[in-house]
């Protein structure tokens, strides 16, 4: 094992935490547990990730071994990274092949390979016939460059692929015609929808989050769900108040279900609208290109940020579309222009 392997061993496990450095190597599964049991964990990191790169050394762990462990760390800690979603097309009347997870491994490695001298995939099989690709890009002068790979995760026998956010804009096209050659489509296309949490992404695409994030029972009766909310009711408050509040739980619930939201951290709005007015003058009336602004809004969680407003007081119920709608749309990017 060379220097230039061992620095990469060396960075990878500083990154990950002690308190899951056991869980992560044994998930690596490249050191065997007599070799685990030899080291001593309770040392100083430096000491620590010492004796692990000499086992690794012993064991002549190559670039793909690294870079699976890399993988594995990645996973632990995927909303570290930006996912963008990717989705995929077939020509019309097109037949749906079976699909064949080594085929689609050998033929996305040699797209690549063949259109660039230098790059390194590394994949990793995971729940739910999906696969963790790690891409490693070069030049055709210069070698992969470890330390900024491309994270993919790719769901067989679907049209979508979550690609993590790189500075390497220009390695996209190419990988996208490796994802949408090697798993039998068409064409390929960047939704307008990204976040840090990968699970959430994809429990919205694949429209599974109602059971995903299900934790309420479905048949209590509406008067006794909760939306999560600790709203105290004045024992004073007048009928038709009363009446008010259970209609906007109600309209709530129809619109954002009776379980918790997926996690969203935010949702983008580009306008470029003329100015509108009944009064047909001032300089903004006479302007004849559309005014343009970003609108903005961010929360740790959005969607049970805009699930609670209504109730909380502080919007009418229901809300807008644009902002309840982003779950059915797929997306949070939107562009708002005039009809």
């Amino acid at each position: 094992m060379d220097e230039i392997v061992a620095e990469f061993f060396k960075r990878t496990i500083l990154k990950i935490p002690m308190t899951e450095m056991m869980t992560i190597l044994k998930a690596w599964d490249f050191l065997s547990e007599n070799q685990l049991q030899s080291i001593n964990f309770r040392k100083r990191k430096e000491s620590l990730v010492h004796d692990l790169v000499l086992l690794c050394e012993e064991k002549n762990a190559s670039v793909s071994d690294a870079a699976l462990l890399d993988i594995i760390y990645t996973q632990f800690h995927r909303h570290q990274k930006v996912w963008d979603v990717f989705q995929m097309t077939k020509e019309p009347g097109e037949d749906i092949d079976l699909f064949d997870m080594k085929q689609f491994k050998t033929s996305f490695k040699k797209i690549l390979q063949r259109a660039l001298k230098n790059v390194s995939v590394t994949f990793r099989d995971a729940e739910e016939n999906a696969v963790w690709i790690r891409i490693a890009w070069g030049t055709q002068y210069k070698k992969p460059n470890q330390y900024k790979p491309t994270y993919v995760v790719y769901y067989s026998q679907t049209p979508y692929a979550f690609i993590s956010s790189s500075q390497l804009r220009s390695s996209i096209p190419l990988l996208g015609q490796a994802l949408t050659i090697a798993s039998k489509h068409h064409q390929i296309v960047k939704m307008d929808f990204r976040s840090r949490y990968l699970d959430s992404l994809k429990a919205i695409v694949f429209k599974q989050y109602n059971q995903t994030f299900e934790t309420h029972n479905a048949t209590t009766p509406l008067q006794e769900r909760s939306l999560g909310l600790d709203i105290n009711m004045d024992s004073r408050i007048i009928h038709e108040n009363r009446i008010e509040k259970d209609r906007v739980q109600r309209v709530t619930q129809e619109i954002f279900g009776d379980y918790p939201q997926p996690r969203l951290e935010f949702a983008q709005y580009k306008l470029e609208t003329k100015f509108k007015s009944d009064l047909n003058r001032g300089i903004l009336a006479e302007r004849k290109e559309p005014l343009r602004c970003l609108v903005k809004f961010s929360s740790p969680n959005l969607l049970e940020a805009l699930k609670s407003l209504a109730p909380a007081g502080i919007a009418d119920a229901p809300l807008s579309p644009l902002l309840t709608c982003i779950p059915q749309k797929r997306m949070n990017y939107f562009k708002i222009k005039d009809k």
